[in-house]
């Protein structure tokens, strides 16, 4: 497994990456939303640990941006916005999680787990990359959520 974890504070970035290096997951940081939206446009990763508070485009922004591209990658957010309000709205947005600052690195690793869990049971017929989805089963193929029409060959291809 390969986590990203986009946290400003370098201190608790290397601490994030250290849990999960420990569970035997491979690690990678930035500091800035968009240098992980590039990231996560680019790289494969199997879940993500987000901090709200970020300079350039912010957590929550992030968030937004990743789950209306149709992505279902597992995300913690790992936060110091510990109101009710902000958990609420970081679970509404499509968080899998939400720890407030401080955290425990224990709590830290089995939340992470508990994710992967739930996400793993997951049905493998959905594919999406950018803005191309595809069902297996159904044989639906949409682009930009306008359905595209595919001969047989063209779907298996």
């Amino acid at each position: 497994m390969r986590v990203l974890v986009i946290e400003d504070d370098a201190q608790v970035a290397n601490l994030v990456a250290e849990a999960m290096r420990d569970e035997g997951h491979e690690a990678d940081c930035c500091a800035r939303g968009d240098d992980g939206l590039v990231i996560l446009g680019t790289h494969r990763h199997d879940a993500l640990v987000l901090d709200l508070m970020l300079p350039g485009v912010d957590g929550w922004e992030v968030l937004r941006r990743l789950r209306a591209s149709g992505r279902r990658l597992p995300v913690l957010v790992l936060t110091a916005r510990d109101a009710i309000e902000d958990r609420v709205e970081g679970l509404d947005l499509g968080a899998d999680d939400y720890l407030p600052k401080p955290f425990a690195a224990s709590e830290l690793r089995a939340r992470m787990r508990s994710i992967l869990r739930r996400h793993a049971t997951e049905p493998t017929h959905l594919f999406a990359v950018a803005d191309l989805r595809m069902n297996t089963i159904t044989r639906e193929v949409r682009r930009s959520d306008q359905r595209l029409d595919l001969t047989t060959r063209e779907f298996a291809l």
